[in-house]
């Protein structure tokens, strides 16, 4: 893939040469770019942990910097993940306690972590969790601010996202040292009871007529069904023999119960993954959240402390339970997927117009943000840097790798398309689109789809990838 440091397209482009040069690349939808590699798994692979601590300092900005930033932590952010070898080129997958990593501060996450594993880029899958007292990166839109005193420094501190990429790096590389024989694997799932429900309710006019966030006091959002979610966590676990090295586990839902108290927070999903790293401290857990773009816990939380603890028990109770599933059987073969795509964004995104909002000094403080993440993906359309989607297949089991915050019903449709392979999705990628909706929901207007960054084809180009990485 070509290098992705400058963002600027080589030369200048109207909005109607883009298209046509997009379309061009893309034969409608995505770029002809794509890697498969299979390896037989007869006691050649081996798999490594690692974990590091990626919590910033006091007065760091939280969720791209429209929030309360640091002034204290309840518990701490980290970055899990493995290092699977002998397939080939080294795989890495990890999650990262972050709102988001967008853009080329993507690309840099997947660059450095390549180089301390051994590995290209393309072989790397790096997910947020999406807390939001958390960090929200774009470095792009962090330099587009940097232009403005009273926002300076407003999304990110390039030196403490600079320190996160060389301690998670030297985590990865000291943990290859004690790599262990990748020889079993085992799956499972669980229900997860009251905690994730639909946000968006649709009226008889066919638009949103209600719309429930990750929390609510409103007894009406209390009442209404959980609407369309996926029920189930997933669970994929890695042996050496019988002793179980690594496991990680998938769920669909916006994982904040509060936030914007300043207080730096992992939340429910991190705080039952960490209680679950204490009952089983052999064995690293790793918690990725699934296509969760319009799903929350707001028919369960009422945003308060109690609810957090309430909501953290009945993850941790579905972790456990799917765990206790788990009967690791021999693995006989591995394949890594790739599949590139470069969207296209909003025709509402204007260069010229967004520069003019960001720089207005009576613009509120998110619009303004948010204004430079919209010319950051308009940049790096224009440059044509893709996306990259990825499978990891594991026999008839398949990691799926998707970016943004996609909608639930790309999870599902995943699932329809490999009826017969044990199908677990992570989503919150590469955050460079930032909503990805579904076709259907674009007329549906709604929260989701004002601050979607890309057209309405991005669905069936995000279909048409994920069916070429499982079918």
């Amino acid at each position: 893939m070509q290098s992705t440091r400058g963002w600027e397209p080589a030369r200048a482009l109207t909005r109607r040469q883009f298209n046509a040069l997009q379309a061009a690349a893309m034969g409608g939808f995505l770029l002809g770019r794509g890697s498969q590699q299979v390896a037989a798994a007869e006691g050649k692979l081996e798999i490594a942990t690692f974990r590091a601590d990626v919590s910033p300092p006091n007065g760091h900005p939280l969720c791209g910097g429209w929030i309360t930033p640091v002034s204290g932590q309840d518990d701490p952010l980290e970055v899990i993940g493995i290092v699977i070898r002998g397939a080939g080129a080294p795989i890495v997958l990890c999650a990262v306690d972050w709102t988001g990593i967008l853009n080329e501060a993507h690309v840099r996450w997947r660059e450095e972590l390549a180089r301390a594993a051994d590995t290209s880029p393309d072989r790397v899958a790096v997910q947020c969790v999406h807390q939001h007292n958390a960090p929200f990166v774009c470095l792009e839109s962090q330099k587009t601010c940097s232009y403005f005193e009273t926002l300076r420094n407003a999304v990110v501190h390039p030196d403490f996202f600079a320190e996160c990429l060389q301690t998670t790096a030297a985590a990865l590389q000291r943990s290859l040292a004690d790599a262990r024989p990748l020889t079993h694997i085992a799956t499972s799932e669980s229900v997860v009871e009251r905690v994730a429900s639909n946000r968006r309710f649709v009226g008889p006019d066919g638009k949103i007529s209600d719309w429930r966030g990750s929390s609510s006091r409103n007894p009406v959002h209390q009442e209404l069904p959980e609407g369309l979610i996926d029920p189930k966590l997933r669970t994929i676990a890695f042996y050496d023999g019988n002793r179980r090295l690594a496991a990680c586990h998938y769920y669909a839902t916006h994982p904040m119960s509060y936030y914007g108290d300043g207080r730096v927070s992992s939340d429910f999903v991190g705080l039952a993954r960490k209680r679950m790293q204490q009952a089983d401290a052999d064995c690293l857990h790793l918690y990725f959240t699934g296509c969760a773009g319009n799903i929350a816990a707001g028919k369960y939380n009422d945003g308060t402390p109690q609810s957090r603890r309430e909501l953290t028990d009945r993850m941790f109770v579905a972790l456990q339970a799917s765990a206790a599933k788990l009967e690791p059987r021999p693995l006989r073969s591995l394949a890594w997927r790739t599949q590139e795509m470069i969207p296209q964004p909003r025709a509402s995104f204007v260069a010229d117009m967004l520069r003019s909002e960001i720089a207005r000094e009576d613009n509120s403080l998110a619009n303004r943000i948010r204004g430079s993440m919209m010319l950051s993906w308009l940049k790096r359309c224009e440059a044509r840097v893709p996306i990259v989607l990825s499978a990891l297949h594991l026999d008839e089991a398949a990691l799926l790798h998707l970016p943004a915050e996609s909608f639930v019903e790309y999870q599902l449709r995943a699932q329809q398309m490999a009826p017969h392979r044990f199908v677990a999705t992570a989503a919150y990628g590469d955050g460079g689109p930032w909503y990805i909706p579904v076709k259907e929901a674009y007329p549906q207007g709604g929260y989701e789809v004002g601050v979607a960054f890309c057209e309405p084809t991005i669905n069936e180009m995000l279909e048409q990838g994920v069916r070429r990485l499982l079918v």
